[in-house]
């Protein structure tokens, strides 16, 4: 009795840390956010390339914990703003960085 009380407290205490093992920090994603945040980037990079009037391969993104980071170098400043707006309205986006520049 005293035997198996031991051994379910053994494997209760191995699963909860495991599942904290899985927990965001303010610098580290959860391995859901990781997987929100990928697809969150995937979207803004297609969103991107179905804009004819942006060069799209000279534009970086980078995503954390929803928030949207742009950076590269576009040829004018309405591509930037264009490629900011495009972003914001990708669902799942909490806000942008827009760190693009102009060549």
């Amino acid at each position: 009795m005293i035997f198996s009380k031991r051994i379910s407290t053994f494997f209760l205490a191995a699963a909860l840390i495991s599942v904290a093992g899985c927990a965001s920090t303010s610098t580290k994603e959860g391995t859901g956010e990781y997987v929100d945040d990928t697809v969150i980037t995937t979207k803004v990079k297609a969103a991107l390339l179905n804009d004819a009037t942006i060069k799209s391969r000279e534009i970086n993104v980078e995503t954390f914990k929803g928030v949207v980071q742009l950076s590269g170098f576009v040829v004018n400043q309405s591509d930037a703003t264009t490629a900011a707006t495009l972003a914001r309205g990708v669902k799942g986006v909490m806000s942008v960085k827009n760190d693009i520049r102009m060549k």
